[in-house]
């Protein structure tokens, strides 16, 4: 599949799975052919509205709906908390543990022909990258590390409140003094990306004045 146009190879989903891993570009016969004859994990990503036939009919199974909350700053909703903070660049070695049974909703979890371990790893290699650009934020609660919230720009693209601190109502109190440190740098929009199974999240983002643009539904297919 070099050079073929239909194939982008994700080698960081390659390296966690221990198989040739692949993004196909363009929903077409062709190419979901060639993925039916290749061993290797394939992801696709399609409007929730497109014509499905030909995913099914090639073996290709549902994951997730993913969805992109985004706000401007003029339309951001502050919630205040005194025991709140962020610090800049934790210590990695505390934030991997977190990353362990807390991305459940992602559609590699939800890929029952895959590891959750392997799943688990793949979020922290991901962390990892992103620690060594310097682009974690730590959540603190009386100054003790209770979760993170990793980004780019204004894009927040990997976070999680560790299990001690969940079920208290604190996220919005989190994420409101991590997006306010963001705007304060200069970001003018921010946007995330989240499973829309994660209803959790979903009104967590809804309580920061946030909206939701670009649905996209995502299919694998493992081909042993």
């Amino acid at each position: 599949m070099k050079n073929n146009p239909y194939f982008s190879p994700t080698p960081w989903d390659s390296h966690v799975f221990h198989m040739p891993c692949f993004e196909i570009t363009k929903l077409n016969e062709e190419a979901l052919q060639i993925a039916c004859k290749n061993s290797a994990h394939y992801t696709i990503k399609v409007d929730p509205l497109a014509d499905k036939r030909l995913l099914h009919k090639y073996g290709f199974y549902y994951t997730d709906t993913l969805i992109e909350p985004h706000c401007a700053k003029k339309d951001f909703i502050t919630h205040e908390h005194a025991a709140i903070g962020i610090i800049e660049q934790p210590e990695l070695d505390q934030l991997l543990p977190m990353c362990d049974h807390s991305f459940l909703h992602g559609r590699f979890h939800r890929d029952f022909l895959l590891s959750q371990k392997d799943a688990d790893q793949r979020y922290k290699q991901w962390l990892s990258q992103l620690h060594a650009e310097n682009h974690v934020l730590g959540l603190t609660y009386d100054h003790t590390l209770a979760g993170f919230i990793a980004y780019k720009g204004g894009n927040l693209l990997l976070h999680t409140i560790a299990s001690d601190f969940r079920g208290q109502g604190l996220g919005k109190f989190f994420w409101s003094l991590a997006i306010e440190h963001l705007l304060n740098k200069g970001e003018t929009n921010i946007q995330s990306s989240v499973s829309g199974a994660n209803l959790a999240i979903l009104n967590l983002y809804i309580s920061l004045g946030f909206r939701f643009h670009h649905p996209i539904d995502i299919y694998h297919k493992l081909t042993r």
